[in-house]
């Protein structure tokens, strides 16, 4: 079991306040095991980030991107290398793409937590 540093959950608390729209439309059709029965996390600490949403049981990240994202392409790349290592996989969707086709994003989450979790 990692230990989260202090700063890192206090920061992934606050995160949990403000939700963009697109996290909302996406937490509302994730949580309670909504999505083929994976339990969802939101804002979830990992090592030194914070995911936007997580599946522990495919090891799945799910990040949401905006227009921040473009002007922040080498941190998100270093990020997803470092989780990568860690054996995590991630998805990346646009805001727009959440916001317009929300069952399309839906069926992409539900497939890569089909393929990532352990067989029995």
């Amino acid at each position: 079991m990692h230990r989260i540093k202090p700063r890192i959950l206090e920061n992934a608390r606050a995160l949990r306040r403000p939700m963009t729209p697109a996290e909302a439309k996406l937490w509302s059709r994730l949580r309670n095991r909504q999505l083929g029965g994976f339990k969802f996390r939101r804002q979830h600490p990992i090592g030194n980030y914070i995911v936007d949403f997580y599946c522990a049981e495919a090891k799945l990240t799910i990040e949401l991107d905006g227009d921040s994202h473009a002007v922040q392409v080498e941190y998100d790349q270093q990020r997803t290398a470092w989780l990568v290592e860690q054996g995590y996989r991630e998805i990346r969707f646009w805001n727009r793409e959440v916001l317009q086709n929300i069952e399309g994003v839906l069926e992409q989450i539900l497939q890569a937590c089909v393929e990532g979790k352990p067989s029995p």
